[in-house]
């Protein structure tokens, strides 16, 4: 229900400028699916799904553990260790993510002499990007919980490991889920970046189809509605959890 609502006002705000395009001379047959041509191209844009959706999943699967490792020596009361996080997150956020994805994909095989394909390059430059603002939501979470949960903790003599692990993180996690969720939809739409190394997700599907077809405007607007309702599906998501997680604290 939370993503059909907005679904119908877009489709009701497109169909007039749908209908007007095919009474002009715009090529909506190209994506038509009553025919066979159309139907193919729209097989074809979609088969780039299951990499859009497996990239930004493993992608901000990886940032999260990386950004929490990355967190604690932040919350470190001794001063180097806090220092390692902020050189760590400055100098991964100062880096444009396009051109983090370009150097690991060609710069990283020759420093490191492994040949890595463009699945695992996109997965490496997205998530080490996004290991900063994850280790800046952590660290924020964190330390907004109640200094007496940790005095609580240290009471019936809880190790640091223990104390964050039953304590402290699950009281975090509830309170950065928005911000987790913002970060998901962050990474699926800078998932289509990765085009520009040949990863075969959404946008490359559609940056061929339009060489081949030469209906840029008709191709791309059917880009833009999958990565619409991609989006929405998952923030429909995000809240249902967000809720059920309230209720569990009832």
């Amino acid at each position: 229900m939370l993503v059909t609502r907005p679904l119908n006002k877009i489709l009701v705000l497109l169909l007039p400028l749908l209908l007007s395009g095919c009474a002009a001379d715009w090529g909506w047959y190209v994506v038509n699916p009553t025919t066979k041509t159309g139907m193919t191209n729209l097989r074809f844009l979609l088969s780039g799904l299951y990499y859009t959706v497996s990239l930004s999943l493993i992608a901000i699967l990886i940032s999260v553990f990386v950004g929490l490792l990355v967190a604690l020596p932040g919350l470190s009361q001794k001063p180097y260790l806090r220092r390692i996080n902020r050189v760590y997150v400055e100098l991964v956020r100062a880096i444009p993510i396009l051109v983090l994805i370009l150097w690991v994909y060609y710069g990283l095989p020759q420093v490191t002499g492994l040949s890595i394909g463009v699945f695992w390059a996109g997965v490496i430059a997205l998530a080490l990007s996004d290991s900063a603002f994850q280790a800046e939501i952590f660290r924020a979470g964190i330390q907004s919980i109640d200094k007496g949960q940790y005095e609580a903790s240290h009471s019936i003599s809880l190790s640091y490991t223990d104390m964050m692990r039953f304590v402290i993180l699950p009281q975090a996690i509830k309170r950065i889920l928005p911000a987790l969720g913002n970060q998901l939809v962050y990474m699926l739409k800078m998932s289509s970046l990765v085009s520009v190394i040949g990863m075969q997700e959404l946008t490359r599907k559609a940056n061929e189809l339009v060489v081949s077809e030469y209906r840029p405007l008709e191709i791309y607007t059917i880009l833009v509605l999958e990565y619409l309702v991609l989006i929405l599906i998952v923030s429909a998501g995000v809240r249902w959890l967000e809720r059920r997680m309230k209720t569990d604290e009832r």
